[in-house]
């Protein structure tokens, strides 16, 4: 009798508590008002720098702060800006000399490169993630959506199509998987099951950190929903359940960010499919959008966002957090203020900011102890000459895999040094973002672009460390163009179109993304998305207060990698800061824009 009472006991003492931080937090800083008609696109070099590339100076800091954050990429920005719609006054200090991370594009020989983002999903109209993004930017932000055919995937030498919709997307797997039709809707049920159940997962980095452990340990967590039994399985025994087709294996787990299927969450990797269901989107005139107008949001509430400011440590009074210290020329300029977010990553944080002390504790060792950095990626930028439209390129993004076991193939690569990878390339991405976005050829007439993606193990760059780039010596120059030429030509083999074409080509390895992104060992992802980050007591330690009193964490590390993860590690954040739960504002301004689309539509 009592285990029946035990679930629904539950669900009320966890309402109630949402009413409680609701009542006491009442007033939404979401509001449809807000949302202004969208400006033309700006693409005066100068007048874009003046927002992105604010360099640090002590007389731009403003006064009477309420919080700083460490580092602009999107999970620093989306917090700095929820918190400036609460009327904060908030700094965020960059590093790098110009804001947002990996949504920061840069330009070189006339060409314009995208450094992180390649595409996002739940943009459509009244889609929750396009409600936050269109609150964050006032509605300046816009989209452009791929083709309903936004992915091709290259098993061996068999090509399979990913479509957008909810019915093309398993109507499309069954075209090309006949006799796995059950396993298709099975899957696709438990994607719609994962997607409606994680706001669940969020709540354990919500409530009081005690009382999450407590339902973990006691088990009572398991039993409020099956979400937390999908988040602690690894993808590969899900999926093996539901088919023996090691392709169709592949199709529900190619979505890759370096850790294999069977080390990998079900939770994550299905929800990373639900999130494009619907449809890819690109932003309206490059990523470093995002970051363009995010900032004057952030600047309405007094705030600022300023560039080639290192924040070297923060500063702790008594064990409280009381502000950073910032290298400026030769010397370290002390900037405080009663909130401090980092946006700079798990390890960074404890392992470079604060002091062996903090490090030290059982807390933060438990919880540093049960994560790895995450894998290296390597990236290849490559100018075309040409539009592409006249090339006949597509917004369709193509994954190559050598084979369709992903286990076996990431145990071959792991084993495999750099030259043999180069005569093997076992994985590879590949993404045309002149293609996503119509505004590139007005921008960059007669040029296209294209991104070419593999990981890349830190140990093979690792000697150049801590060098800074244009300064590391021919042979990093040397190995590095050689696996980027590799690529290259295994690109030219798709799109044979290309060849005599290519102008330029540069390549960022995992030393690059530590040091213009600070990313510890050149990991994108922040800490390693594999199994052990999703164990359900680890969710509840990973969040976003921290065992110093007025630091607080956001990004990736918060909830989960990738521009989307990024962002709710933001508003999580915030949520935290604020004591008051942003997620019930931004659910009850979705029903309400849905019930206005409603009324327009009939």
């Amino acid at each position: 009798m009592l285990l029946w009472i035990l679930p629904p006991l539950l669900l009320s003492i966890v309402l109630f508590y949402f009413y409680l931080r609701l009542y006491y937090g009442w007033g939404s800083l979401f509001r449809e008002d807000c949302i202004q008609p969208p400006r033309p696109l700006v693409t005066d070099k100068r007048t874009r720098d003046k927002v992105l590339k604010q360099g640090f100076s002590q007389d731009k800091i403003p006064p009477n702060l309420d919080a700083l954050v460490i580092g602009s990429g999107v999970g620093g920005l989306s917090a700095a800006s929820a918190l400036a719609k609460a009327g904060k006054r908030v700094l965020v200090l960059e590093q790098h000399d110009q804001a947002g991370g990996s949504c920061h594009t840069f330009q070189e020989h006339g060409y314009e490169f995208d450094v992180g983002l390649h595409y996002v999903g739940q943009m459509h109209e009244g889609g929750m993630f396009r409600v936050i993004m269109d609150q964050l930017t006032d509605g300046q932000l816009q989209w452009i959506r791929l083709g309903n055919h936004y992915e091709s995937i290259i098993i061996g030498h068999k090509v399979y199509k990913v479509y957008a919709g909810k019915c093309e997307y398993p109507d499309a797997l069954k075209k090309q998987f006949p006799g796995e039709e059950e396993a298709i809707d099975k899957f696709v049920t438990l994607m719609k099951k994962v997607a409606r159940h994680v706001p669940l997962v969020a709540m354990l980095k919500i409530m009081p950190q005690y009382l999450a452990l407590l339902l973990v340990k006691s088990g009572l967590l398991h039993r409020l929903s099956s979400v937390f039994h999908l988040a602690e399985s690894n993808h590969q025994d899900v999926v093996e359940r539901l088919t023996s087709n090691t392709e169709l294996q592949t199709m529900f787990s190619y979505l890759f960010y370096g850790v294999p299927p069977n080390d990998s969450s079900f939770m994550i990797n299905a929800l990373l499919l639900h999130h494009y269901k619907r449809g890819a989107w690109y932003p309206r005139g490059g990523s470093s959008e995002i970051a363009f107008h995010m900032i004057p949001v952030i600047e309405r509430a007094g705030g600022k966002v300023l560039v080639r400011a290192p924040v070297t440590r923060i500063l702790l009074d008594n064990g409280i957090a009381t502000g950073v210290a910032v290298q400026h020329k030769d010397k370290e300029i002390c900037i405080h203020a009663p909130v401090v977010i980092s946006d700079a990553g798990l390890f960074n944080t404890f392992e470079q900011l604060l002091p062996p002390a903090v490090r030290n504790t059982p807390e933060v060792e438990c919880l540093l102890s049960n994560l790895q950095y995450g894998m290296g990626c390597f990236l290849v930028f490559v100018g075309i000459q040409g539009m592409s439209d006249e090339l006949g390129l597509k917004s369709t993004n193509l994954w190559i895999y050598s084979e369709s076991d992903l286990n076996s193939m990431m145990e071959k690569f792991s084993s495999l040094d750099f030259e043999q990878v180069c005569k093997q390339l076992p994985l590879m991405f590949i993404t045309f973002p002149s293609a996503k976005d119509p505004t590139y050829s007005q921008r960059h007439p007669g040029r296209s672009c294209m991104t070419l993606l593999t990981m890349a193990p830190y140990s093979w760059f690792q000697q150049w460390s801590g060098q800074k780039p244009r300064h590391r010596g021919d042979e990093y120059h040397s190995m590095k163009m050689k696996l980027a030429e590799h690529m290259v030509e295994r690109a030219i083999k798709e799109f044979q179109q290309l060849q005599g074409k290519i102008e330029y080509i540069e390549a960022a390895t995992p030393v690059s993304n530590e040091f213009y992104l600070r990313a510890p060992k050149g990991s994108m992802y922040g800490a390693e998305q594999n199994c052990s980050r999703y164990q359900c007591e680890i969710i509840s330690r990973m969040r976003s207060q921290t065992v110093v009193p007025g630091l607080y964490l956001t990004g990736q590390d918060v909830f989960s990698s990738g521009v989307a993860g990024a962002v709710h590690g933001g508003l999580l954040c915030a949520s935290a800061v604020l004591n008051k739960i942003l997620y019930i504002d931004l659910l009850m301004l979705k029903k309400r824009l849905k019930r206005r689309i409603r009324q327009r539509l009939s």
